[in-house]
Formats: C-alpha cells, structure tokens, sequence
C-alpha cells in the first residue's frame, strides 16, 4: 500500500539515526532507560521502527506530544504504549486491522445497499441468531418479507431464491459488523491485562468500543425507517436519508478514529529531520486541516445521495439533464429540506462539492512546489491529488452508468481511501515534541 511504501522512505532517510542509536544503546546496555538524546532517536524512527530497541529497555515517559504549529510551545511527546516496542508494534498492528475491517463493513454496507438487500430482514437482536437452517425457516423469513412495503411495491412476485441471495447480503454484514466487535474486544481485554496500553489509549478505545456497538442501533433504526408505509401510494420505499447519513458517518467516524490511533502509536512523531522541514510541514498543515474539512463534508453529502437514491436521477454530466440548474431546487419548503430530501438539490450539493473537494486538493499540492518539505510528504500530497481525481472520474462514471454496483462500491470505497489519505496527511505535517525538535540541524544534510 501507499502508506508502507511512505515508511519506506522515513526509514531509508533516518538510517544515520538508527546507526547513532545503536552504538548507543551498546554503550547504556546496563541501564533500563534511554538517554534523551537515545530517545529522541527512537521517536524518529518509531515507525515500524520496533527492531531499534533492545529486548528489556522502554522508554517509561515521554512528554505529550504538541499539536501546536508556533514553535514556542514547551511541550514534549508520551507515548500511547509505554510497555516496549514489541507492546508497541502489537497494538499498532490490532489498530491498524480493526480500522481495515471496518473499511469492508463500509464496502460490505454499500454492496448491501446498492443491491437492495437491507430490507430483507424485518427484525433485529443485538446479539444475532442463526441463518434459516431448513426450507420451513426460509419460508417463514419470506412470509415475514412479503408484508414489507418493498415486497409490495418493489419485489412483488420475487422468487424464494431471490429473496434467499439479499437475505444473505444483508446477514453478512451484520454479522460482519458482530465478528468486529469480537475481533476488536478480545484484543483490548488481553493489552489491558498486560499493561500495555495507557490511560489516555484506553479511554480513546472505550470510546470508539461504544461507538462500534452503538453503530448496530443505529443500523437497526436506519432499516426500521424503510419498513414502515411511504406517505404516497407512488413513493418507493427506502430507507431515511437522514438515518442512513448518521449510520454512515457514524462509520467514517470509528474509521478515522482507529486508523488516526493507530498511526500515533506506531509514529509518535511525523517525519522530520530538520527545522525547514518542520516549518514548511507547519504552513502546510495550515491547508491541510481546511482541505479536509471539505473532503469529510463531501462524504456526508454523497451519503444523502445515497439516502435519497439521488445517483438514479439526472444521469448527464456536466449537465443536469439540459440545464445546470434544475428548477425544482427550492420546492420543499421550510427551504432547509431541500439540502437533504430534494433529490435535484442533493445531487447539486454533490457535484459542487466534488468539484471544490478536487479543486482544493490540487491547490494543495500545487503549494508543496514552494515549501522546503520532508520528501515522504510531498510524495502523500501527490498521491492525494492523484486519489481526489480518481474519486471524481468514479462518481462521473457511476452517475452515467446509472449507478451500476460495481462503480457505486468502488465510489463508496474511494471516498474512504481519500479520507485515508487526508487524515494519513493531516498526521504526517502535525509538529514534533520540543525534545525532538531541540535535537533538529535547521537544515537536513545531503549527502554527495
């Protein structure tokens, strides 16, 4: 993946370090604790940089790390896993897994949708049960289904065994949602026994553990909305455009949440290796944070599309059918709905902010040409704006092929990665602590 071939390159450009580090460590082998200066090496290169420190010697306490970009602060860096690097690259690696699977249930979850399973299932228990074992059970399921508004308007006349293939989908992705939390539990129980995570990771944890169970709800109480009777005898049943932006931001939100933790367990410091560097990474933070606040709010728009099966309507581009502007914008009143329930308005909320989201991207890589930045960063800033126009090629093609489930999935998983790939950014360009930065040359030697 990008973000390994990223390590690769701090890892290749700190070797120097390494190196100082180890005669160090030859020097100390008697002693528990690192030097400051050992320490401040090892921070440098904590990514996937386990092997730097000898079995039996841990950093016990560092200094939090600051998030500020003025260069006074006086604050350090403290690591979230304070038991060794083996602690440390267990924990990484269960954080890193977790933020993975949630990324399938988030492709499992559109599959789901675009094939219309989500509304197979008429009832919900938060533990689960079993699958119908026997034709009798399968036949009680589709009596269940067949008093459904879908079945009744949509699915009339579906066979057993299609009702069979969107049962399926839909178990799945509950289930995988359970397993999550099973994969996700275990794991924290063991490194809380052991001692390996802090009081700081573990409060984070807890928090996003009751966001992943509170996630179910949530899914649940999104379904129950597309079982109840549309208003209007010629309204397709679907699910509320409103549950189904909470269920999935909801998803985004655990994602970033485990994907951002994982990242400062393995990297507690970004990649630096001089004063230019980290001032240019600075001014580019500057831009990042506002880059991605349009990148998250255009995800939360695509998911009202979603809700509103808004992709099926005005399938032209750049046009809206033969206009740029569709009349009916405005129509619902309170005016405000229209922004969330009016099928034209929500398709134009998203084009635009698709179009801002590339644009923005490519101003901010654009500006990388004019700072003095760590080369691992400039390379992430490229890839970003290689992703956002990718992005924007896959929603372009899904809206003309009249949202095909192989496009939309794709679409659905791309807005992800992009968001990967900004939040990857936004914690690669965040400031060192001062006892890295008090160690920095004001500019990085090149070797000839």
């Amino acid at each position: 993946m990008f973000q390994s071939r990223v390590v690769a390159s701090i890892l290749k450009r700190n070797k120097a370090i390494i190196n100082s580090l180890t005669s160090n460590l030859k020097g100390t082998r008697s002693s528990r604790c690192f030097t400051p200066s050992s320490a401040n090496a090892v921070a440098r290169t904590s990514f996937f940089g386990f092997r730097s420190l000898p079995k039996g010697h841990h950093v016990p306490s560092f200094r939090n790390m600051s998030t500020v970009a003025s260069v006074g602060t006086e604050e350090g860096l403290k690591m979230l896993v304070t038991a060794g690097p083996r602690a440390q690259k267990m924990v990484g690696i269960w954080l890193f897994g977790s933020a993975a699977w949630v990324f399938s249930m988030v492709v499992l979850g559109g599959v789901t949708r675009l094939t219309r399973s989500g509304l197979s299932m008429t009832d919900w228990k938060f533990t689960g049960n079993l699958p119908p074992l026997s034709d009798d059970e399968w036949q009680q399921e589709f009596e269940k289904y067949k008093q459904s508004p879908e079945y009744k308007r949509v699915n009339k006349g579906m066979s057993i065994e299609d009702f069979k293939f969107i049962y399926w989908m839909e178990y799945a992705h509950r289930m995988w949602g359970r397993a999550l939390g099973v994969m996700f539990a275990l794991p924290f129980s063991y490194f809380l026994r052991k001692g390996y995570i802090t009081m700081r990771l573990g409060l984070r944890l807890s928090a996003l553990f009751a966001l992943g169970a509170g996630q179910g709800l949530i899914g649940w109480w999104m379904v129950k909305s597309g079982l109840e009777e549309p208003a209007s005898e010629y309204v397709e049943p679907r699910v509320s455009p409103y549950r189904l932006a909470a269920h999935l931001t909801s998803a985004f939100v655990i994602y970033s949440g485990l994907f951002w933790t994982a990242l400062s367990v393995v990297m507690p410091e970004p990649p630096a290796e001089s004063l230019a560097w980290v001032q240019g990474a600075a001014k580019l933070k500057r831009l990042a944070i506002p880059v991605s606040l349009i990148v998250g709010i255009t995800a939360v728009s695509g998911a009202f599309v979603a809700g509103n099966d808004a992709g099926r309507a005005y399938n032209t581009f750049p046009k809206m059918g033969d206009v740029w502007v569709p009349d009916n914008i405005f129509e619902l009143k309170p005016t405000i709905r229209n922004f969330f329930e009016n099928t034209s308005m929500v398709q134009l909320d998203h084009r635009i902010l698709a179009t801002t989201t590339l644009i923005s991207i490519c101003g901010l890589w654009w500006s990388t040409k004019k700072l003095d930045i760590h080369p691992a960063i400039r390379t992430l800033v490229g890839a970003t704006f290689g992703m956002a126009a990718l992005q924007v090629t896959l929603g372009v093609s899904t809206l003309l092929s009249y949202v095909p489930v192989s496009l939309g999935t794709a679409h659905q998983a791309g807005a992800l990665t992009l968001l990967t790939l900004m939040l990857l950014l936004n914690h690669t360009v965040r400031r060192p602590s001062m006892s890295l930065l008090k160690t920095l040359p004001q500019v990085t030697k090149t070797a000839w």
